[in-house]
């Protein structure tokens, strides 16, 4: 299938590892140009050096997603260098797990209004594209109660909530808005490879959960995300896309 992504322009937040890194991967080799931001300039620059091997327009910058000027001035900054942008995916998450008052306010900064932030960012120039669409990254963590309660389920949840919310307000102009919610997600140096080593029990647990036997990895969660931006999708806007091998039990109706 052809996705029709070739030629379009692409921003995407958290690009250097896992979930991020794959999507910004996925969608240079579909003919993508792609503006990607993290944290570390480290990361950024490598990853930039790396991906340019792909022949695409490829540009990293380092930006505090939970710097809201910084990252309204990166996203002026793509759309210049870029000449527009067709899609934005929202990932950075600060995966704050813990209930004090310090990892409530991370999970705010920086899940709920990095995406937020974001998005309005760049809506005037998504207004301006003929395939527009916008994708954020919630978690199977938003649909059911587990260990990661508290702040990022919550938040996660939330952006659930504001994706759907932003789909109906955003059809009449042509934006699509979808979210996709991974579950468990294994990558070298992410989450779950931390537990491993860190709490084999806890890892042990959450393998069990799932009837596939396994995690799932960045790459499987990166399709759904670039076929959900692609034109591909275009009557799919205010959905929730669960990719987690069947780890939920709840029914989404």
């Amino acid at each position: 299938m052809d996705l029709g992504l070739n030629g379009l322009k692409a921003v995407v937040t958290g690009g250097t590892k896992g979930i991020g890194r794959a999507i910004v991967k996925t969608l240079l080799r579909e003919g993508v140009q792609v503006a990607f931001c993290a944290r570390s300039t480290e990361d950024v620059t490598a990853t930039e050096a790396e991906f340019s091997r792909i022949g695409v327009k490829v540009m990293g910058r380092s930006v505090e997603v939970g710097d809201g000027p910084a990252l309204a001035a990166f996203v002026d900054e793509a759309s210049k260098a870029l000449g527009g942008i067709d899609i934005v995916v929202a990932n950075v998450s600060a995966l704050a797990i813990s209930n004090d008052e310090a990892s409530w306010k991370s999970g705010f900064d920086i899940d709920m209004m990095g995406t937020v932030r974001l998005i309005n960012a760049a809506l005037p120039s998504l207004e301006k594209s003929t395939s527009a669409a916008i994708v954020t990254i919630s978690s199977v963590s938003a649909r059911e109660i587990d260990f990661a309660a508290g702040p990022y389920g919550a938040f996660k949840a939330a952006i659930v909530h504001y994706t759907q919310g932003l789909a109906l307000q955003l059809a009449a102009k042509n934006v699509r808005v979808n979210s996709v919610s991974p579950g468990n997600t294994y990558f070298q140096g992410g989450v779950w490879d931390k537990i491993e080593k860190g709490n084999p029990t806890l890892f042990k647990e959450a393998l069990a959960l799932n009837p596939t036997g396994r995690m799932g990895t960045p790459q499987e969660i990166a399709n759904a995300v670039v076929f959900l931006a692609s034109p591909a999708a275009s009557f799919v806007t205010g959905t929730n896309l669960v990719v987690d091998g069947a780890l939920t039990r709840g029914v989404q109706l």
